[in-house]
């Protein structure tokens, strides 16, 4: 469970999100911080058991800064309002599929899967749910992980229109090769946050999610 105080904290910067108030406020965002770390810490620890490729891992290496790149973007908040750990081998920059985690007041959510990849990942990818498509339904396609995702993300950001070059409309994966992402969400609200619970649902969604993690990286190896 993560503290009442972490989701204060990140509440308070959603609305004076300037370096002035953060640094008045610099001893509750490092206790904010030490309680993600140590709560994503723990999930690293215990789904470790059961997926091995992350039992290396450290919470820093999976952690992002919340400091923003505000170089190209129109809004140029210092901060961002949330606390975000991506759980792969290789840490928060690697090329492979992996877990997510995110907490942000009324907009928390669990998952992961590989997120907008370089052109040769996307390739490899496509070619791997086309030529194993009966495997990877099975996967996505599964009471277990339809009850926990319902499916993979489909927003327009992440999705081509059309089929890409090489693959027929009529082809039975079209919907999956448009992808351009292929993540699964978990909406998890602010009660469960901070109940003792949320390691267990959190967990259970890790373990949903392995096999389509295992089945991209195998594609991507």
């Amino acid at each position: 469970m993560l503290q009442n105080t972490t989701l204060k904290f990140l509440k308070g910067l959603r609305n004076n999100n300037n370096k002035p108030w953060f640094e008045d406020h610099r001893q509750d965002y490092d206790a904010a911080r030490e309680d993600f770390q140590s709560f994503i810490e723990s999930i690293i620890g215990r789904h470790s058991k059961k997926d091995e490729d992350i039992s290396s891992l450290k919470a820093k290496e999976c952690m992002f800064r919340i400091n923003r790149d505000v170089r190209f973007s129109k809004d140029k908040s210092p901060y961002k309002a949330n606390l975000g750990a991506s759980i792969a081998r290789g840490g928060k920059k690697s090329i492979f599929a992996g877990y997510y985690f995110h907490c942000e007041p009324g907009q928390s959510f669990t998952g992961g899967g590989i997120w907008m990849p370089m052109p040769a990942e996307v390739k490899k990818i496509r070619q791997e749910i086309d030529y194993c498509f009966e495997e990877f339904s099975a996967i996505v396609r599964s009471k277990k992980f339809k009850s926990v995702y319902g499916d993979l993300d489909k927003e327009e950001q992440i999705s081509l229109t059309n089929v890409p070059k090489g693959y027929e409309k009529d082809n039975p994966a079209a919907e999956y090769v448009k992808l351009k992402s292929w993540i699964a969400t978990r909406k998890i609200t602010d009660a469960e946050l901070t109940s003792k619970g949320l390691g267990k649902l959190v967990l259970e969604s890790f373990e949903v999610l392995q096999p389509l993690v295992k089945f991209i990286n195998k594609g991507l190896e």
